[in-house]
């Protein structure tokens, strides 16, 4: 088992890494904190460079949600320091988030980021994990398609608003074609609070209620 996948709801991995801004520990470093950890193909290359533009651009955004964002490649440190540089000089835009030198492909090939059918260089994958280690999110990209930051701000929302309020979220929320920005009432387990549940919230049956966030 010391080799598979984390699975959703299990601890993240113990994993010490050379970053940007020095050694770091995943995930004890990070506790109480939410973070984002982004696999991308290789430093250099085009669509790469508009992902760590978009995920900066938004980091605040992530901060003010408890979230920081930590970036990797199988590159060495050194090829991250100098895209970095490029980054600044040419795109007017401050890398501030570190980045893991997976160079031997550790992290790669504890979390599957390797798939021989998409080439030799990691995929583009992320990890949602919340502040107690655990893996609450994974999505795998293939190597030409870069990623929509919003959508994993939303993730991140998401997954926050669903644990302080003990419900789920709608598809394409808090835009949902059903029921807006409202959320999910999770459905009853007994016959009793079925037939109470349309009484108690608004919605089109006893299992599919939402309500307004408080």
């Amino acid at each position: 088992m010391e080799n598979c996948l984390p699975l959703l709801g299990e601890m993240f991995p113990d994993m010490a890494a050379q970053t940007t801004k020095g050694p770091v520990t995943l995930p004890s470093d990070y506790k109480g904190k939410w973070f984002v950890l982004f696999s991308h193909p290789a430093d250099f290359t085009p669509v790469c460079t508009t992902e760590f533009v978009g995920f900066q651009r938004r980091a605040n955004e992530f901060r003010e949600m408890n979230c920081e964002l930590i970036g990797l490649s199988i590159d060495q440190v050194f090829s991250h320091m100098k895209w970095t540089e490029w980054i600044r000089q040419n795109l007017d835009v401050e890398i501030e988030f570190p980045i893991i030198a997976d160079s031997e492909g550790k992290f790669a090939r504890r979390l599957g980021l390797l798939h021989p059918g998409k080439g030799t260089n990691t995929v583009r994958a992320v990890f949602v994990v919340d502040p107690h280690g655990r893996v609450r999110l994974m999505l795998y990209y293939p190597q030409e398609l870069g990623r929509n930051i919003d959508e994993i701000l939303r993730i991140v929302k998401g997954l926050q608003v669903s644990d302080s309020n003990q419900v789920a979220i709608p598809a394409n929320w808090p835009e949902n074609d059903l029921i807006k920005d409202r959320v999910i009432i999770p459905p009853p387990t007994d016959e009793a609070s079925a037939a109470k549940r349309k009484d108690q919230y608004e919605g089109y049956d006893w299992w599919f209620c939402h309500r307004e966030l408080s």
